[in-house]
């Protein structure tokens, strides 16, 4: 072989060629086999597992759900701090079908000066600069089903839809979406400063996020996972707004907590005080709607 390699040389390089192959197919293996890189199941049974196993559990387990939320008045022009409200949500799974799970959800919020602990029994209103009382939210309860053909709501106001659930780096994302538009429950005749117009609009979207090798195991039923959402809606009743053009914005950040212990200290004790429903969720089986409450007893 005069142009190139003769025979023991090609013999000779054989193995370095035979070891780079085999290096590069155990690199290529353990790509497909790493979690950052393995695509969410196709079958719709699968998903509906790993989406429970991401937003609650696929065992009988309560999981509870804390967060900050941030809450803006907005009128056109830049967002205007109002106050943040620590949020809990008790979410009681239960596997009903090999594939589906349902959770009953009781959820609470207390009103606090922004970015604070601090809670509000009394709030200036930035932009009327009346001072309003504070109406602190009860929620539920309300039935979530996950199942192969996506989410079912039952007695909730919102009703999400999955969006594409998918695995970015070794996380893996699960979003959902949700869109209200209604007619206002509030008699403008009768409350007309808590009237804010013939349609009550409520916007809302929340995403999962958990470690893919915890997302994809399926010996896990309960998976870490940071949780965030945001919405904007319509005034609420208690803030006196008015038909005064705008919404509010939310933007929350929390995670799932594998018991009430991992509430931060100074939000439980405003929680324990303003909303001690939340921890006593065996005797609240009636339903409670946060403005419908309101507006039986409302500060004009």
């Amino acid at each position: 072989m005069s142009d190139g390699l003769d025979r023991r040389s090609a013999m000779m390089m054989a193995p370095v060629g035979m070891m780079g192959l085999s290096l590069m197919a155990g690199a290529a293996e353990a790509a497909a086999a790493s979690p950052a890189s393995r695509a969410i199941p196709s079958d719709p049974a699968a998903r509906a597992r790993m989406r429970a196993r991401i937003i609650g559990s696929t065992a009988g387990e309560t999981v509870y759900i804390f967060y900050r939320l941030n809450i803006y008045g907005y009128d056109g022009g830049q967002l205007v701090p109002f106050f943040t409200m620590n949020h809990l949500s008790v979410n009681k799974w239960q596997q009903t079908a090999p594939d589906r799970f349902v959770t009953k959800t009781h959820e609470c919020g207390v009103y606090c000066k922004f970015d604070t602990d601090e809670v509000l029994e009394e709030w200036e209103n930035p932009f009327t600069h009346e001072k309003r009382r504070v109406w602190q939210f009860l929620g539920g309860p309300f039935d979530v089903t996950i199942g192969p053909d996506g989410l079912v709501t039952r007695n909730a106001e919102l009703a999400p839809k999955p969006l594409r659930m998918e695995t970015i780096g070794s996380t893996v994302i699960v979003p959902t979406a949700a869109s209200m538009a209604r007619p206002s429950p509030v008699d403008p005749q009768k409350f007309p400063k808590l009237y804010a117009g013939p349609t009550s609009y409520w916007e809302s979207q929340a995403t999962y996020a958990a470690p893919a090798k915890q997302a994809f195991d399926e010996k896990v039923t309960c998976a870490d996972a940071f949780a965030h959402f945001q919405n904007m809606g319509s005034w609420h009743p208690w803030l006196g707004m008015g038909q005064r053009p705008g919404r509010t914005y939310g933007n929350s950040h929390g995670v799932k907590l594998r018991s009430l212990d991992g509430i931060p200290l100074a939000a439980r004790k405003g929680l324990e005080k303003y909303t001690p429903e939340i921890f006593d969720t065996a005797n609240w089986t009636k339903q409670r709607m946060d403005i419908l409450e309101y507006l039986a007893n409302p500060q004009l």
